[in-house]
């Protein structure tokens, strides 16, 4: 039922399924125990877990919040829950942890800041994206760039066969759903992901986590299908979805935020970079000076060919931000290059000026 696939030193790939019962939780059993030691060292070396997610779910005033979150996801998608179920068991590690890691986002808001920690949240993730269709080129490439700290031992590469006859291959971080990075699957959709900073405002306590939406797509048959699953999804968490069709040759750029707001952008003929900020949903955001100096970047980089892209992604630049990063906070830890016409996904580790090339999947 399961194999496993070390081409790249760095990441591994499973395959595994289809299943014939209880698909959710053998799911999220499988990866749990092919991957235990890689999802317990990170929850032991996470700090931003140990030092304000468990000890705020250890409070009395968190027990609504966290009790409305697992009610309302479970009851949305009561097989990715499960999933999260098998995952815990499968590592051996609690379940709180397992359920903490993947409502970070929707939880870290609402934790009050110390002078201990007043900003740790705030060099979790940054992404960077550069996306085109036109009639020479139909290309997105994204970084997936992470705190420093989950260099190396963190990610991993899945290949799940759903007894539905979807099958879906996704970026996955230790412990989490697959996928809060990009993913595809075999009815020619996928997607790249950008998180974006809403005031804390603009935040709705207890709806359903960022982590489960992404999820969803790695079902989803068409990007209109990708795109019904997002306005269905009554986020506590805005976010920022790159949805890609090989079939019907288009991208688009989804900004959402809480309450059931949604801004969707056709890409076309116009190089579009989209870093870690709202650009066309009128949303109250946190300003973010390394999103914006790497907007300001890529603004001024040749954009008319793959190779540009590459190029783009892989610009350092600026020294304090650059788009691609090495430290001391963010580390960007691999690109991912779909390109429509080909319609394959490779996965870059290192600068992907230099092409170093760790995986090739086809999209068709």
């Amino acid at each position: 039922m399961g194999s496993t696939n070390l081409e790249s030193n760095k990441l591994e790939m499973y395959e595994f399924g289809p299943f014939e019962e209880d698909e959710g939780f053998q799911i999220g059993f499988l990866i749990g125990q092919r991957f235990s030691k890689l999802i317990q060292n990170r929850l032991y070396t996470d700090l931003i877990l140990q030092n304000q997610l468990l000890p705020f779910a250890q409070l009395q005033n968190s027990q609504t919040l966290i009790h409305t979150l697992s009610q309302t996801n479970k009851n949305k998608f009561p097989n990715y829950w499960n999933e999260l179920k098998g995952i815990a068991q499968g590592s051996g590690v609690p379940f709180l942890n397992i359920l903490l890691l993947n409502f970070r986002k929707e939880i870290l808001p609402f934790i009050p800041k110390t002078e201990e920690y007043p900003k740790e949240e705030d060099i979790n993730d940054d992404c960077s994206d550069i996306l085109v269709v036109s009639d020479s080129m139909a290309v997105a490439v994204h970084n997936e760039d992470a705190n420093v700290a989950l260099v190396g031992h963190t990610s991993y590469l899945v290949k799940v066969k759903l007894s539905n006859g979807t099958t879906f291959t996704a970026y996955t971080y230790a412990g989490e759903l697959p996928s809060c990075a990009f993913g595809f699957n075999n009815h020619g959709v996928a997607f790249t992901l950008n998180s974006v900073p809403p005031c804390e405002e603009e935040i709705v306590g207890g709806a359903i986590g960022r982590n489960f939406v992404s999820r969803d797509l790695l079902e989803a048959t068409s990007i209109e299908d990708a795109l019904a699953r997002i306005h269905s999804s009554e986020a506590s968490v805005g976010h920022s979805y790159n949805l890609i069709d090989t079939r019907t040759r288009r991208i688009l750029n989804v900004e959402t935020a809480s309450r059931n707001r949604i801004s969707v952008h056709e890409i076309g003929e116009i190089p579009f970079f989209h870093a870690n900020m709202y650009l066309h949903l009128q949303v109250k955001q946190a300003q973010d000076e390394n999103s914006l100096s790497r907007q300001t970047r890529a603004s001024s980089l040749a954009k008319e060919s793959k190779s540009d892209f590459l190029a783009l992604v892989g610009d350092m630049n600026n020294e304090k931000y650059p788009i691609y990063m090495t430290g001391p906070l963010l580390y960007t830890l691999c690109t991912a290059v779909i390109d429509l016409d080909e319609k394959i996904l490779t996965i870059i580790e290192g600068n992907p000026k230099e092409k170093q090339e760790s995986y090739v999947f086809s999209l068709s």
